[in-house]
């Protein structure tokens, strides 16, 4: 294995429940890569994202995420390897009875943070990273869509981890908001980590190239952005 390869899956079978989603999975990320995830909808994009950070466990083949094997994962293991990771959902998933700045502080106290100086601190860098510094005491109803999508990514950063998964992050937002943010999360993989993004947004994606992999007849497969089938996923989802 690699040093840098934060991702590897090797001959691995994606399960939801005793339904076969994805065999024969192999695939790899390294450090600083962003990889796109695309395909139809239950074509198992979201179930090998909900793997990778152990929600469905894995029941065939070997995986390591963020030095982790999923194959031997105990429940006990799971929050520490989620402190490895950045989760960044479609839906946001915010409390909405709290402020920015509270969500945040929810998140630190929850993983083990409980000096009120270094909460402070974390938090004013991420938001800082996101632009959003200036709008740390607003509730989330008083944000716009890309703004809360904004303090998604912040809260997906608190623990400084090596891997972000994004589920469909653009998938509510605008042409120029989804643009913004994908800008954010290229910032991200640019800075060392690596981020795997599901995403529907082919046109933004082929804007923006990079790796892409594509689930299809229950397999994962590399491709690229002049695949036909992007072209044709890029009319019918935008």
């Amino acid at each position: 294995m690699a040093l840098d390869r934060l991702v590897e899956f090797e001959n691995a079978s994606i399960y939801i429940k005793d339904h076969l989603v994805l065999s024969d999975v192999n695939f790899s990320v390294s450090k600083g890569e962003l990889v796109y995830l695309i395909g139809k909808v239950g074509s198992g994009k979201t179930t090998l994202v909900k793997t990778m950070n152990a929600e469905i466990p894995l029941r065939e083949g070997h995986a390591m995420v963020t030095g982790f094997m999923l194959e031997k994962l105990k429940k006990k293991q799971i929050p520490y390897l989620r402190r490895k990771l950045g989760i960044v959902f479609q839906d946001f998933q915010l409390l909405t009875d709290r402020t920015m700045r509270e969500n945040l502080e929810f998140v630190l106290k929850a993983t083990g943070w409980n000096k009120k100086n270094e909460i402070e601190v974390r938090i004013t860098e991420v938001l800082e990273k996101v632009n959003l510094g200036f709008k740390a005491y607003k509730m989330p109803h008083q944000l716009s869509g890309g703004e809360q999508q904004r303090v998604v990514i912040a809260r997906a950063l608190l623990n400084n981890p090596d891997l972000i998964l994004a589920d469909e992050p653009t998938g509510n937002l605008d042409p120029q908001t989804s643009e913004d943010i994908l800008q954010i999360l290229i910032d991200i993989s640019k800075s060392g980590r690596a981020v795997v993004i599901a995403t529907h947004n082919y046109n933004l994606m082929k804007k923006y190239p990079s790796r892409i992999l594509k689930c299809a007849d229950g397999k994962l497969q590399e491709t690229d952005r002049n695949d036909p089938e992007i072209e044709f996923l890029s009319r019918y989802y935008n």
